[in-house]
């Protein structure tokens, strides 16, 4: 069985930006909230899916394809579970690479994680739940 591509989101948003995400992810992430993380990553998320389309239509077959075709294939399902299993090694290596955790623990001692929430986030993007 060959080998998954690699999932890097680096390969889609370019060096420079995912630096500037590492150190972003490093200074909030360990202090901040999750309401507040989760669209914030989702948002990075985003901005990769806008590069990710502009990518496919001139890279069909390049390293990035297979980031290219997760972010795709995410932004095609309503489900925040089936987000999760396309983004899901992305955003891992995300945190990795910025060196903070994105599972947690409530003070009820309830483990929940920024990864879902960003998941949510990515999916209701567009929603605006008043009108």
């Amino acid at each position: 069985m060959p080998n998954k591509p690699e999932q890097n989101l680096a390969s889609v948003v370019g060096a420079e930006t995912y630096a500037v995400w590492i150190n972003m992810l490093n200074e909030l992430v360990p202090q901040g909230r999750t309401h507040r993380l989760a669209p914030l990553v989702a948002g990075m998320l985003h901005y990769a899916l806008a590069l990710a389309i502009a990518k496919k239509k001139h890279d069909e077959e390049s390293s990035t394809a297979s980031a290219v075709q997760s972010l795709l294939y995410a932004a095609e399902v309503s489900d925040p579970s089936e987000v999760e299993n396309y983004l899901r090694e992305m955003v891992k290596q995300l945190f990795r690479d910025a060196k903070v955790n994105y599972n947690r623990t409530n003070a009820h001692g309830k483990k929940y994680s920024i990864l879902e929430s960003t998941c949510e986030e990515f999916v209701n993007w567009y929603n605006m739940p008043w009108e």
